[in-house]
């Protein structure tokens, strides 16, 4: 059979921001519905290696049932030479007979899906006057959640912090263009996150980037950096004090730093879980419940968001003759 293989370029052809959204509603909904089989996610860390492998499998059930699997590599020195942190592919396969249907690129449909579930945990959970953005990262996610981000929300003002200075302030001068507001680059993520009630952490940082001191009643914070065990971003005093929503609540109970550190200095359980973000875009859940509250969503990527931005690639592919498609 032929199988369709996807680059980057594609992927971001195909997978235009306003249908990401809505195939990452879509994938979210299926999740809350329980029509997603999707074990946790296997890593494997040599000790000796520089970077480490996550293979993430899953299948859907329903009327476009597949087989997904995402196979990669994080590398967090990767930036530093001018190449995304990851890289790896997304397999699609048959429900029916299992063949492998599409090799796609996993850097761009992680990029891409990854903003699209923070600007629907935006969505659904910042206030609605909410438009003072501060991002804290300027790599390929920071530029993405801008975007994103400038989809659901009327941003009035955004302040970027990264370790490089020079880096940060083209970063800043770059994403003026891109949203048609003020983006102003600061010295220290303090200053970009004090008064904000948009915050976006996006870094490879292991310790803390956000302190609670920082945080106006009523912001927001998509927290999507940290997706192991071992490192964090946000500080445990945030943790306790927000209200809580994640992607998937096994997945965040068994591999989120920010909040099993949390956890284990005795500040939060697993009860401090207010609801997966699908539980609340079907609206079995609740979400913001008044306007100082502080809400944060734990962003740790599900399998089942690559599989349905990856159905809705080949779909999309086979109706525009896009890709490249190889005899297997």
């Amino acid at each position: 059979m032929a199988v369709l293989v996807l680059d980057a370029a594609h992927v971001h052809e195909l997978l235009t921001p306003g249908e990401a959204l809505h195939a990452m509603r879509e994938a979210l909904a299926a999740l809350a519905r329980d029509e997603v089989h999707q074990p946790l996610r296997m890593v494997v860390r040599p000790p000796a290696a520089a970077g480490l492998m996550a293979v993430m499998p899953s299948y859907r059930a329903g009327e476009n049932a597949a087989y997904g699997l995402k196979a990669v590599c994080v590398f967090h020195d990767n930036p530093k030479i001018g190449k995304d942190a990851h890289q790896g592919a997304v397999l699609l396969f048959s429900a029916a007979t299992g063949e492998l249907q599409a090799l796609m690129n996993a850097s761009a449909i992680t990029e891409i899906r990854t903003a699209a579930v923070s600007a629907i945990a935006t969505d659904l959970l910042a206030r609605p006057d909410a438009g003072d953005l501060a991002v804290l990262g300027t790599g390929v996610q920071a530029r993405a959640h801008l975007m994103a981000l400038a989809g659901v929300r009327s941003l009035r003002r955004v302040r970027v912090a990264g370790r490089d200075p020079e880096r940060t302030r083209r970063f800043a001068a770059d994403a003026e263009k891109w949203v048609g507001v003020p983006v102003e680059p600061c010295t220290s993520a303090e200053s970009a996150v004090r008064e904000a009630d948009l915050i976006v952490t996006v870094t490879t940082s292991a310790e803390p980037v956000v302190r609670r001191e920082w945080i106006a009643d009523g912001a927001h914070l998509n927290a999507v950096g940290s997706s192991i065990p071992t490192a964090r971003e946000i500080d445990t005093a945030t943790m306790a004090a927000a209200s809580l929503f994640v992607d998937r609540r096994e997945s965040t109970v068994n591999e989120s730093g920010d909040y099993l550190f949390a956890a284990r200095e005795g500040a939060i359980g697993p009860d401090h879980i207010r609801a997966e973000l699908g539980s609340v875009l079907i609206g079995a859940a609740p979400g913001r419940t008044d306007e100082k509250e502080i809400t944060l969503f734990k962003s740790l990527g599900v399998a089942v968001e690559d599989l349905v931005a990856a159905d809705h690639l080949y779909r999309e592919a086979q109706r525009r003759q896009v890709g490249a498609w190889v005899t297997y």
